[in-house]
């Protein structure tokens, strides 16, 4: 089966969108699939104002029809409501095409944080944008609840993984990175996009010991260096270097109050690095009642609590998530979705 994932998200960016559709891309053939990324690299595109890292592209018909008869796809995934993801589920309403999507990102409470757009209008449009789907895949059972009570239907549940042999606990006798050596310990760690959606304002503002550690980078960082000159600001990191920092902190600190999963979660845990939240969506679901983490109301509470937690359990607790489970999922969803599939008029 030759799967073509549309996506607004896709490589230079690091996020968790990313993160999970290459995954998926890499698990493909191990489910009977073929899979290709259409991306906003493969069309004239321009920065979003303000995000500058993010590419709005135009998707020219003409170079869509060629990308499309090239790869004929038998089923497409449209991962974002961008104009790539917009363009494709155009396509596939006029060929008759079944398409599935899925929800990673809340849209309407970033933009209303921006500008003056009430989110009823935006959950209007996404609800008509995955309507036409035949299953729309979410992360959690939280925010499948909030969709369904939202007006969406054919919710599909999707998990994020992690990898495990990536992300790791130091071994013993690991000197510390370059970058952290010599500062004083505990280190408070936060990893993900620095843009006002992700409250790391709010991280920043706690009074705790030790060294506050920010990795990541973000329309938002100059102003959050302003705030918080005392923070060791390390940029973007990946891979084993990434790996290494989570490895060496103290205490993981999500502050988001708006994501919909968080894999930077997975990430710390795997790492044996115990987390700290507020009791929101995300970490709820992720976290719950397992013992590695604290979530509390109180961000510095949760953070000063996770300090004595097992990092043993946090390691056990992430084995149990891997990308495989997740693959088994979403393409499970396409077989599902495909034996369900009633075509819609354009």
């Amino acid at each position: 089966m030759r799967l073509l994932i549309a996506s607004d998200a896709w490589h230079p960016q690091v996020n968790g969108v990313v993160r999970s559709l290459e995954q998926m891309v890499r698990r493909a053939p191990a489910h009977g699939f073929r899979a290709s990324v259409l991306s906003p690299s493969e069309f004239p595109s321009m920065p979003l104002p303000g995000y500058p890292e993010i590419r709005l592209a135009c998707p020219v018909p003409k170079r869509l029809s060629a990308r499309w008869d090239e790869f004929a796809p038998t089923h497409v995934h449209i991962a974002t409501e961008g104009p790539v993801g917009f363009a494709v589920r155009r396509r596939c309403l006029a060929q008759r095409l079944p398409f599935t999507t899925s929800y990673h990102t809340r849209f309407p409470e970033y933009l209303a944080a921006r500008m003056p757009v009430p989110e009823a209008w935006s959950y209007a449009y996404l609800r008509r944008f995955h309507g036409a789907a035949h299953g729309t895949m979410v992360s959690t059972a939280s925010l499948q609840g909030e969709l369904e009570a939202r007006g969406f239907g054919r919710i599909m549940r999707w998990t994020r993984g992690v990898d495990t042999d990536l992300f790791r606990p130091a071994d013993p006798g690991t000197p510390e990175p370059a970058d952290l050596a010599g500062l004083p310990r505990p280190f408070f760690l936060f990893v993900g996009r620095l843009a006002i959606e992700k409250n790391v304002a709010a991280f920043l503002a706690l009074d705790l010991p030790g060294t506050k550690v920010v990795v990541g980078d973000g329309p938002d960082r100059g102003r959050l260096q302003s705030l918080a000159p005392e923070a060791r600001f390390l940029g973007t990191r990946t891979g084993s270097d990434l790996a290494a920092i989570y490895a060496a902190c103290d205490a993981f600190v999500f502050p988001s109050m708006t994501d919909t999963f968080g894999i930077v979660l997975l990430e710390a845990l795997a790492c044996g690095l115990p987390v700290a939240a507020l009791p929101v969506p995300g970490p709820l679901d992720v976290i719950g009642g397992s013992g590695v983490g604290v979530l509390d109301p109180d961000l510095r509470e949760a953070a000063l609590g996770a300090l004595s937690l097992s990092r043993a359990a946090c390691r056990s607790e992430a084995l149990r998530r891997g990308w495989d489970e997740s693959a088994r999922q979403f393409f499970g969803n396409i077989l599902l979705a495909r034996g369900q599939a009633k075509p819609k008029a354009a």
